[in-house]
């Protein structure tokens, strides 16, 4: 059987080159008055995801260099 993407999880994130993976930093929805400037400038950023979550989420990427 073919190996199919996981769209819902494709759209949420980006590989890189070398096949590390960023996602979208969290609580960016709103609440966001109380934060502090450091917090809303470091959730502006895409944020890396963990090697151990690069293994496991493999098989959800079939065709990317992860």
């Amino acid at each position: 059987m073919k190996a199919k993407t996981k769209k819902a999880f494709a759209k949420r994130i980006k590989v890189t080159k070398n096949g590390k993976l960023l996602k979208r930093a969290a609580g960016q929805d709103h609440f966001n008055a109380r934060d502090t400037g450091t917090q809303t400038k470091r959730k502006r950023r895409d944020t890396h995801m963990s090697e151990s979550y690069r293994h496991s989420l493999k098989s959800l990427l079939p065709h990317h260099n992860v």
